[in-house]
């Protein structure tokens, strides 16, 4: 990796980390458009799932005490299921899969009616979103606006969403590392001959991870929940239509 190269990846660390801490989301989609632009699939979702493990980690730590813990068990239950049934197929997928699936994630997830309301605090929903957000997580990389679907329409509050959800996403990232560096190495290996990431970098993204999401738990706290509920539609959207776009073209380009 270039000096700029490394550069450029510890500012888009920071900047979507910030993005993340204040809507919980988002900035794991801009994150994962970068690295799958810059390196092979399976090194870009190696490195991506360091970087989001950390940050939401961390985010989850930083708002511990807004946490539904009640939740997760039954949620990574449904992401042991989605982990293991890919696992039999060993699938990496192509660079314009991602993009297409990157893009493709938050308009899903604005398109499904009022009357398939999904929330998580219900009896069986968190397994159903621990299955489909690992499966659409391992696919794509990212699950976010997706998972967003499972919150939006519950009685959480802001912080209690962020919270809650960081915990779950950093449920998938652990797995998306276990999947591609475990369970897939060897597939991850041969796709990405020539063009593997030095060993620091992965140290590198941790602090910068922690250090946006930080700035990004700071507006957060001064952003009111009506405000975070309408902006969080909109940032995805935008990012969604990018990614659709650049999906698009690399397709054609090749």
């Amino acid at each position: 990796m270039s000096a700029l190269l490394v550069i450029a990846l510890g500012l888009v660390v920071v900047a979507t980390a910030i993005l993340s801490g204040i809507f919980g989301m988002a900035g794991g989609i801009v994150l994962m458009g970068f690295l799958v632009s810059v390196l092979p699939v399976g090194a870009a979702m190696m490195l991506h799932g360091v970087t989001q493990a950390a940050s939401n980690g961390y985010r989850a730590w930083l708002n511990r005490a807004h946490i539904r813990w009640e939740i997760l068990g039954v949620y990574g239950a449904g992401a042991a299921v989605a982990l293991t049934g890919l696992t039999a197929l060993s699938f990496v997928p192509d660079r314009e899969i991602v993009f297409l699936a990157l893009g493709a994630v938050p308009f899903i997830a604005a398109a499904l009616p009022e009357r398939l309301a999904l929330d998580i605090t219900k009896r069986g929903m968190a397994a159903a979103a621990g299955f489909i957000i690992t499966l659409i997580n391992l696919v794509a990389g990212v699950a976010g606006p997706l998972l967003d679907v499972f919150f939006v329409r519950t009685s959480l509050t802001r912080h209690e969403v962020v919270a809650s959800k960081a915990v779950t996403q950093t449920v998938s990232h652990l797995l998306k590392l276990v999947y591609f560096g475990l369970l897939v190495r060897e597939t991850v290996r041969m796709e990405s001959e020539g063009a593997s990431v030095p060993w620091w970098v992965f140290l590198m993204v941790v602090p910068l991870a922690m250090l946006g999401t930080t700035l990004g738990k700071k507006v957060l706290d001064r952003m009111s929940d009506t405000n975070f509920r309408k902006w969080s539609q909109w940032v995805v959207l935008t990012i969604g239509a990018v990614f659709i776009a650049r999906g698009l073209w690399t397709l054609y380009a090749a």
